[in-house]
């Protein structure tokens, strides 16, 4: 008989922690090898972590909502074999289908401890408190469930709790038109929540407010006052504490900053024939492949095709050390439903057709907006792209996101009058333009490098070819 050591294994280079969410397993159950043994939170995604051995479980360590650094013994497995040796993160990885990536050096911080509101949500004016897992408030979110009637959908998890596939299937069910009816209370009255100035008064003064020579009420009711002297300024506040994935998107963050010294070049961008080429082909190419095509694959192209072009823009730093990565596997930062930002990888950006970039982009894209993205998918990434234009921001100042030592943001397209060279002579053509701008770490890469790699991207983007055919790459 032999006790193995189930350690929490490495989820992805900037992930140092992870929140337990639940135990499939109890002390005393056994268990086979890989089969699921709890379930984790971290910034990035939720995933299930397997059993690296098969045996009796003997010791669990951590209880339900505990945060545990990554490589923290986490449970204890007794085996039938005679001498089964300890097993290794890299074991843990492999059985657990995660890419391992090379360890980054870490700077010494103290762990984040969930509040009592992060792991737990409680109903108003009731005792009663139910913990929703993060996936599960995102779909909630998504599907436009209130926190009422999410405390109210009966759960089947861990202590009554509501899982995944529950609130799926509540969904499924309301949509249907087949939902059962819920208690769901009506909330009371938020006194933290700005109010109008109506709600300000009493009903014995509140007509002061109201005559018709001095406001009306809009279509939502709020009062609209001709004379600024009777507007009330209540002063109220609303105080919301950021959740997990927030407060870890917030550290990470300072700490690139704190790390990096961030300098910022922008350049600017004719696209106007990648913009008649997409128009021209979108809807043959939608019905030949089977998938949409955007400009995300079409700049994800040009920026690999570059890439190549200039190593110490896809690196990392290490101490004294400059990695080389030899691999261009470009993160697409991209917006969740609940607010929050997420950075799925393309692998082997540089490897794919235009075909392969579009399906690389939109699976990814749509298994982050249904919060269905693995571990793997977010890690790994040399270079990172941010599409601020989506947003109809013309140019950014992006953050980098360690340990890599770039990240190019594109903004909006934008038609302008431009001067154009002609053989004939100057002339003022309307144009599709944009800006690129590129943060970098100074430590590595300098402005003469950081300038010509951009400026480099630039003319990719201008030198499409608008009579491209993109089946002869596939």
């Amino acid at each position: 008989m032999s006790v193995v050591d189930l350690i929490l294994p490495k989820l992805g280079e900037s992930i140092m922690e992870a929140t337990i969410l639940k135990w499939h397993k109890a002390l005393g159950d056994t268990i086979q090898l890989d089969e699921t043994l709890l379930d984790i939170a971290t910034d990035k995604v939720d995933s299930e972590i397997p059993s690296s051995a098969a045996g009796t479980i003997t010791e669990i360590l951590f209880e339900v909502n505990a945060v545990v650094p990554i490589g923290t013994v986490i449970a204890r497995i007794q085996t039938s074999g005679s001498s089964t040796p300890t097993p290794t993160i890299e074991t843990i990885q492999a059985s657990a289908a995660i890419v391992p990536v090379p360890e980054p050096i870490v700077v010494e911080e103290v762990p984040f401890t969930p509040s009592a509101t992060n792991v737990e949500i409680q109903q108003e004016n009731s005792n009663d408190a139910r913990f929703f897992s993060p996936l599960v408030l995102n779909i909630a979110q998504n599907e436009g469930i209130s926190l009422n009637e999410l405390q109210q959908i009966p759960g089947t998890g861990n202590q009554g709790r509501v899982s995944k596939k529950d609130i799926l299937n509540y969904v499924a069910q309301k949509k249907a038109g087949h939902a059962p009816t819920l208690n769901v209370s009506q909330p009371t009255t938020n006194t933290s929540a700005p109010i109008s100035s109506a709600q300000t008064t009493d009903s014995s003064s509140s007509n002061h407010f109201l005559p018709a020579d001095h406001g009306f009420n809009t279509s939502n009711g709020v009062v609209k006052f001709a004379n600024p002297d009777e507007v009330v300024v209540t002063g109220n506040t609303e105080i919301i504490e950021m959740d997990r994935m927030r407060k870890l998107i917030a550290k990470h963050m300072v700490e690139s900053v704190q790390t990096s010294p961030h300098v910022t070049s922008f350049v600017e961008a004719d696209v106007t024939n990648m913009v008649v080429w997409r128009e021209k082909v979108k809807q043959l190419f939608e019905k030949r492949e089977g998938t949409k095509l955007t400009f995300t694959p079409m700049f994800m192209e040009c920026i690999a095709k570059v890439l190549e072009q200039f190593p110490y823009i896809n690196c990392s730093l290490q101490g004294d050390y400059i990695i080389l990565k030899k691999d261009i596997n470009i993160g697409m930062a991209t917006a969740l439903p609940s607010g929050n930002l997420i950075v799925p990888v393309i692998k082997g950006a540089n490897q794919l057709s235009i075909v392969g970039l579009s399906k690389a982009v939109n699976n990814l894209a749509n298994a982050a907006r249904n919060n269905q993205l693995k571990p793997q998918d977010t890690q790994g990434g040399t270079f990172t792209v941010t599409n601020v234009g989506t947003f109809g921001s013309i140019m950014g100042t992006p953050i980098i996101p360690q340990p890599q030592v770039a990240i190019l943001a594109l903004g909006a397209i934008k038609k302008r009058p431009v001067v154009i060279e002609t053989p004939s002579g100057d002339a003022i053509l309307v144009r599709h333009m944009m800006y690129l701008s590129m943060s970098y770490d100074h430590r590595i890469v300098d402005g003469a490098m950081g300038s010509s790699f951009l400026s480099a991207v630039a003319k990719e983007f201008e030198q499409w070819d608008q009579n491209r055919q993109w089946f002869q790459y596939v």
